[in-house]
């Protein structure tokens, strides 16, 4: 069964004007109750409604925009080069994932999906957009470059989606999803997820979707319950036993660095210290980017050390631990990091390693993040997940100006 997340609507999906397919589709999957995101965008988005989300990662978005998309397009008329709706992702592992989500339903409802995403051939995706498809999910880069080799036009487009549309910005993709967004007639339905709503997201919001719907449910601001926080200060040369001693402690864990060339180096390391760990970062193909994905999903590797950008293709339920094992300077990254964890109303722990010399920017940046952690001196001593649960000091920090996220930093429930 669907478990909502704290605060969700007691209706059921069946109450919604979903057609009966999809409805069997979710029933199929004991998915019977919406969960906050869902229940605010859903009957929006299928009464016509532009819909602007806000909402955290592992709130269940996918579903949110991806169920309203597919209805619109069900019963139309397939054309060639011309997809009627369109989803916008800021990576090809999420735009993988979406599409994975989804093909139950679009199935059910007899509706053809293409990816178009760098880092494969390109003339495989010019000939299935060509053939004509319903819908397709893109990244802003690849699907610049069907445009402009007129392999596909906008023209026709019904229904528009864009999913961590703060990440899209982050990455640099604001003017060409501008040009997107431009392209697709002016009556097109636009849905809009997000968990920020500042800077260029903000722009795009004027400028695209002037009126609207707009929902801010289980936001990046609103923490889970059940995320614990704690900061460890070790020394920079014990940082990698530390590490390994807690990750030992967990079954699923992420681990983030700040460079590629970190990430691929801590991976070896961890790997030889007894733990099955695999790296993901920009440098790696395709093939090996989905082949160390899948073996982290299948559990035949326990740890992936990854950095900020290529860990936003990282939607797996059942993580218990993040490791900051090189802290962000930016609290949005710290929050997004650690969105990996304590997802779909699940528990997890995150660990921030600082050294004595960092301790001060890395307070700084957990106190523009609202976070109370449990502070633990790790010098000479081993410090376990059981550790972290029963030792440290908790330091209370004042949360950031205009609002921020709040977390835990007691013990994990």
């Amino acid at each position: 069964m669907n478990q909502p997340l704290p605060g969700a609507a007691v209706r059921p999906f069946s109450s919604f004007d979903l057609p009966r397919p999809v409805l069997s589709a979710l029933a199929s999957r004991q998915l019977d109750t919406p969960t906050p995101i869902q229940d605010a965008v859903i009957p929006d988005a299928l009464a016509g409604h532009d819909v602007l989300g806000k909402a955290r990662t592992g709130s269940g978005k996918t579903l949110a925009f991806g169920l309203p998309v597919l209805v619109r397009l069900s019963g139309g008329q397939r054309r060639r080069k011309a997809p009627r709706g369109l989803i916008l992702l800021p990576t090809r592992e999420l735009a993988t994932q979406v599409r994975d989500a989804l093909v139950p339903f679009a199935d059910r409802l007899n509706l053809s999906m293409a990816l178009v995403y760098g880092g494969t051939p390109i003339n495989r995706q010019i000939s299935a957009v060509t053939a004509g498809v319903d819908l397709v999910i893109a990244t802003p880069g690849r699907l610049g470059d069907l445009l402009e080799r007129r392999a596909l036009t906008l023209d026709a487009i019904e229904v528009i989606a864009l999913d961590e549309a703060d990440h899209l910005c982050d990455l640099g993709f604001y003017k060409p999803i501008d040009a997107i967004l431009a392209k697709t007639p002016q009556g097109a339905q636009k849905l809009l997820l997000s968990a920020t709503l500042d800077g260029d997201v903000d722009r795009l919001v004027r400028r695209h979707l002037p009126v609207h719907r707009r929902h801010e449910v289980d936001s990046a601001e609103d923490a889970p319950a059940d995320m614990t926080h704690h900061l460890v200060v070790t020394r920079r040369e014990d940082r990698v036993r530390v590490a390994r001693d807690l990750i030992a402690g967990e079954d699923r864990s992420i681990v983030f660095t700040r460079t590629k060339h970190g990430a691929r180096r801590l991976a070896k390391q961890l790997s030889t210290a007894g733990l099955t760990a695999v790296d993901l970062h920009g440098d790696l193909n395709q093939n090996q980017r989905e082949r160390n994905l899948a073996r982290f999903r299948n559990g035949t590797a326990d740890v992936i050390v990854a950095t900020d950008v290529a860990a936003r293709g990282i939607h797996v339920d059942g993580i218990g631990l993040v490791v900051h094992y090189d802290p962000p300077a930016e609290h949005k990254a710290f929050t997004h990091r650690s969105g990996r964890t304590a997802r779909a109303g699940e528990s997890g722990i995150v660990v921030t390693l600082a050294t004595p010399e960092d301790l001060r920017d890395v307070v700084a940046m957990q106190n523009k993040a609202g976070v109370s952690a449990r502070r633990h001196e790790v010098e000479g001593r081993t410090l376990t997940l059981a550790g972290l649960a029963t030792g440290g000091t908790l330091t209370k920090l004042a949360p950031a100006a205009g609002g921020a996220q709040r977390s835990n930093g007691g013990q994990r429930r």
